[in-house]
């Protein structure tokens, strides 16, 4: 082999300086010591470079994307309490408003007729909000919740308070409150809703709503009848001498005093919630029948019989026949010292000839006489 082929080596076993053909290094081998002239060093792998401090625009930067994902949590977190009390709000609203509106909601009486008559819809477009008052009134527990409900709200807060000081408030249960008949009202003042109900009880409540301020309010002063003062306890002596009542009135021997002068009245109080029972009549009032309340009474009497309705209503009385709704003012006064009773009693107006908060007399009287 020439020795342009031939290369020198060192053998890093024994060290020694060799002549070997040039070509793959695998093959070589150290002519002394006849072993892989090469080491089989590995080479290390090279260390992992090390973190640089951060410089300050780095820092900076940090700092600045730090709040905004600190702001987006807060906001994730505020987002979410949020929800969860809108939740709780409207659980709450709901509850309330069923437990509002339980006797609008528990078989509510649309009224009968062509569903393209106005007043029918007009009557049913009422009686959810006007059902929703009754069902408030009922259902609250302190005077000034049950005045929110309540037709001219201010100035029957007063008379509200005094009459149950006196008398106690009727707890009726919602869930067995069932509405039966509805109506519209022509009043002078505009319309009105007449609804009735019934409960488990056997009770039948009769109820009108009157439109104030945009709201149907329930006519309270209508609705239990008020009178300033107990009935019973005005005429064992007790109370003021002269007070105002709702009462029903019957005329009394009718064909024995048709020709006489004088009108012979009996007063009674109804029941609440019992319209067809009422209270032991009253000591006998005699009225003129050519006075004012007199013809009032005698033309009220008239229509009733005549079965005339009151303001357009289109539902049953529900007291007997011969009795009619009136609200009147009476004086009580000391009995003569021979009298059987210790008291005598007499009329000093009739104020209307119907139990509803209105300046109306409820009977058209007759012409008078040329």
């Amino acid at each position: 082999m020439s020795d342009e082929n031939m290369a020198w080596y060192h053998c890093g076993r024994c060290g020694l300086l060799f002549k070997s053909p040039v070509g793959d290094a695998h093959e070589r081998r150290c002519t002394q010591c006849g072993r892989d002239p090469s080491l089989g060093v590995k080479t290390p792998p090279s260390p992992a470079p090390t973190a640089l401090p951060a410089t300050h625009q780095q820092k900076k930067s940090a700092g600045r994307r730090r709040p905004k994902r600190d702001f987006l949590m807060a906001k994730i977190v505020l987002g979410w309490a949020l929800a969860t009390a809108l939740m709780v709000l409207a659980v709450r609203l709901h509850w309330r408003e069923n437990k509002t509106r339980n006797p609008a909601t528990s078989a509510v009486t649309k009224a009968a007729g062509n569903a393209g008559d106005e007043a029918v819809v007009s009557l049913n477009q009422a009686l959810p909000a006007c059902h929703a008052a009754l069902g408030g009134f009922l259902s609250a527990g302190t005077p000034e919740e049950r005045n929110q409900f309540v037709l001219n709200p201010v100035a029957t807060a007063g008379r509200m308070a005094r009459f149950y000081d006196l008398n106690p408030f009727v707890k009726i249960d919602l869930r067995t409150l069932k509405n039966t008949a509805n109506s519209l009202l022509e009043l002078p003042t505009g319309r009105a809703v007449e609804s009735r109900f019934s409960d488990a009880d056997g009770r039948m409540l009769d109820c009108v709503f009157v439109q104030q301020n945009g709201e149907w309010r329930l006519d309270w002063e209508h609705f239990v009848r008020y009178g300033n003062y107990p009935w019973q306890l005005f005429l064992t002596g007790a109370g003021e001498p002269e007070l105002e009542f709702r009462l029903l009135v019957r005329e009394r021997l009718v064909k024995q005093r048709n020709e006489s002068s004088l009108m012979s009245l009996a007063f009674y109080q109804p029941r609440f919630g019992y319209p067809d029972q009422t209270t032991t009549a009253s000591p006998e009032f005699l009225v003129k029948r050519d006075s004012p309340d007199g013809k009032l009474l005698a033309a009220a009497f008239t229509q009733h019989a005549k079965g005339e309705p009151l303001y357009a209503s289109k539902l049953p009385g529900l007291e007997q026949p011969d009795m009619l709704r009136v609200r009147v003012r009476l004086r009580r006064l000391p009995a003569a010292p021979d009298a059987d009773a210790p008291f005598s009693f007499e009329l000093v107006k009739v104020l209307a000839c119907h139990w509803l908060t209105l300046d109306d007399p409820g009977a058209a009287l007759p012409p008078a006489a040329p």
